[in-house]
């Protein structure tokens, strides 16, 4: 298909314009850094605004037959850089709306200008350009004064504008009245310890997490978590590379000092792209009064960067509970052991918590922190979950009854609502959660993983994106999103994530097992036994990882692989003698499967049903469990559970 020989044509949609000729993308008269295959997709959509654009057919124009590459990988990492340059999104799409597994569709008006000024071109030529001027005439007519218009203003910008349109582009981000501009994203900085017991180093910790919270509560303001900035604690890295790494325009730093029932907080919010301090001070209170001063720092920095608070965010972080100093020194402790991510943070966690309720029955946070800990003995093997779930749920429940406004509450009930089969209820506390507090990594996380349980695996990414974006240094939101892709196929990006994630933690036997199956399917068996036997290892079964390795020496792949399925159900069913295995029955059930024993495979996903327990929400999408899927007794199980919302 041939191109016209036009000049320069300029493509308008929304605050955009593109040249189709150069591929040069600007923004309300700036350039915006896009090139290669992401700026060739968005002409391509362009050329057929409103219609469906297939993967394939993307595929076929921008790789030709001859071309090795991993076209799902390829073009999933385009169309992510290109929708960051749009500032679009997958849930909520202004411009491109994907179409599940089929493509996509541009949305938005586009409107066709030409431009006089010849311009230099680059070597692609967009092969559906003739098709374009085509399907772009169907509006000619209604719109040719205006588009005469807009041809008359790109000859303008092109010819004389750029001065004019740089300093129009940057004059619209300055904050009112000020040369500078404004913040839309910022990190709170580990507040440092300045008291003279090393042991105090908790409350700083904990001073940090209540003042990113409160900021989080701002729904215009992107606020890193904790978890990602504890990473730079005692750091000599300069600011701009902190800011960089966390990709932010702000930073907040100060220092903690508290003495006896005093304590002291100071603070400053610096600009790292003009590497100025634009606000600064020092607050002293009572520890009785230490929630009031946190709140009043955060309404501080949010008058000084002059973001707009709705009625109900002004509510929020203007209303200030009183607590006993000694309950929220227990809380305080408890959070900073839960971070961990050990079991024995999680047993840490929940010693706390319980001091922290019995001090103040209405800390509504203690309840919330005491559920989390319950929850999570039960999904690392503490105690069975049939028995924490129940206790998790109440004390979640007791702290919505003393805060209906805590985001954490409704992540908790959501939580122990997905894991109890109440899919309807765990959505909507979920989506209740993220309207209280929009920048609250636990409930994108937990949402992305809902949604991943019951088969929405393009919402499920793009909340797990943005959970990986707001705490992008944290390893549990890297192996989650592997996990997510590890689901949809894609699974070059699945292991670029699972590689991330540093070893131990609680998640390694698993994913090092995803990890082998990966690939198994890429037909790279050294690698994937490999994996298997690091599975193993972390998951406490040494003897059988030297088994598997010698059978691979020895007999082959196949062997091998036979030997770790047969060894794992045998060591599972010489532990079911003693009582069930609930913490693995998930996995026991894929052995079976992969074995080709279904009666097994089914009996153990009904102990994992009935058991609670972790990783049995995936049933449904677990790509190891396909054949099971068409069984009427698999099919009476899933009639047991709610209803899919």
């Amino acid at each position: 298909m041939e191109a016209p020989a036009t000049s320069r044509q300029c493509v308008r949609f929304g605050a955009f314009e593109l040249d189709l000729r150069s591929e040069e993308l600007r923004k309300d008269g700036d350039k915006v850094k896009l090139q290669g295959q992401p700026v060739k997709i968005l002409a391509i959509l362009l050329a057929q605004p409103g219609e469906l654009v297939t993967r394939e057919a993307l595929g076929r124009e921008l790789w030709p037959g001859d071309t090795f590459v991993d076209f799902d990988s390829g073009l999933n990492s385009a169309m992510k850089k290109l929708r960051e340059a749009l500032g679009d999104s997958r849930e909520s799409p202004r411009f491109i709306e994907t179409l599940p597994r089929r493509g996509y569709r541009f949305i938005a008006p586009v409107e066709e200008a030409e431009a006089a000024a010849p311009g230099p071109t680059t070597s692609y030529e967009p092969p559906v350009q003739a098709l374009a001027g085509r399907r772009l005439s169907r509006y000619r007519l209604p719109v040719m004064v205006g588009a005469g218009v807009l041809a008359l203003l790109c000859i303008f910008i092109g010819a004389f504008g750029t001065g004019w349109r740089e300093r129009l582009g940057a004059e619209a981000r300055l904050r009112p009245g000020t040369g500078q501009q404004s913040i839309q994203s910022l990190a709170v900085l580990p507040l440092e310890n300045l008291s003279s017991d090393p042991d105090q180093e908790y409350f700083a910790e904990g001073m940090t997490d209540a003042l990113t919270t409160d900021l989080a509560k701002i729904s215009t303001l992107k606020v890193i978590s904790r978890t990602s900035s504890m990473q730079f604690k005692g750091t000599k890295k300069p600011l701009q590379q902190i800011a960089k790494e966390l990709n932010v325009d702000a930073l907040v730093e100060g220092t903690v000092e508290r003495s006896g029932s005093r304590v002291r907080i100071t603070a400053q919010l610096i600009d790292v792209r003009s590497d100025r301090n634009l606000w600064a001070d020092s607050y002293e209170r009572d520890l009785q009064d230490v929630l009031a001063l946190q709140s009043q720092v955060a309404r501080s920095i949010a008058s000084e960067i002059k973001v707009d608070l709705q009625p109900q965010e002004q509510a929020r972080l203007a209303s200030v509970r009183q607590v006993d100093p000694e309950a929220e020194i227990a809380y305080l402790k408890g959070r900073y052991e839960m971070d961990k991510w050990t079991r024995e943070g999680f047993k840490e966690g929940f010693r706390y918590f319980q001091q922290a309720v019995q001090e103040d029955p209405a800390f509504a946070e203690a309840w919330a922190g005491l559920s989390d800990a319950y929850f999570e003995w039960g999904q690392v093997g503490i105690a069975p979950s049939a028995e924490t779930l129940p206790k998790a749920r109440a004390a979640a429940q007791k702290a919505l009854e003393l805060d209906e406004t805590l985001s954490e509450a409704h992540v908790s009930v959501a939580t122990i609502a997905a894991a109890g089969w109440m899919p309807s209820v765990a959505e909507k506390e979920l989506q209740r959660a993220i309207a209280l507090d929009p920048s609250n990594v636990r409930a994108h996380q937990a949402y992305g993983i809902y949604f991943r349980h019951y088969g929405r695996l393009d919402q499920s990414l793009a909340e797990l994106e943005r959970a990986e974006e707001l705490d992008p240094l944290t390893p549990k939101k890297k192996n989650n999103l592997g996990t997510a892709l590890y689901f949809v196929g894609r699974y070059d990006e699945a292991l670029e994530w699972f590689h991330q994630v540093p070893d131990p933690d609680l998640d390694s036997e698993q994913r090092h097992r995803r990890m082998a199956e990966i690939y198994e399917h890429k037909r790279m068996q050294k690698e994937a036994i490999a994996e298997f036997v690091a599975s193993l290892r972390f998951g406490g079964k040494a003897d059988l990882a030297a088994r598997v390795e010698r059978s691979y020496l020895s007999s082959g792949y196949g062997e091998a692989k036979n030997t770790l399925l047969r060894g794992e159900v045998n060591w599972a069913e010489k532990q079911a003698k003693n009582g069930p295995v609930t913490k693995n029955a998930f996995w026991i059930a894929r052995d079976y499967a992969i074995l080709g024993e279904k009666n097994k495979a089914i009996g153990w996903l009904d102990t994992a049903y009935e058991n609670h327990s972790p990783g049995f929400e995936d049933y449904k999408i677990d790509p190891q469990l396909a054949d099971l899927r068409s069984d009427p007794r698999i099919q009476e199980l899933a009639r047991r559970l709610d209803p899919r919302p």
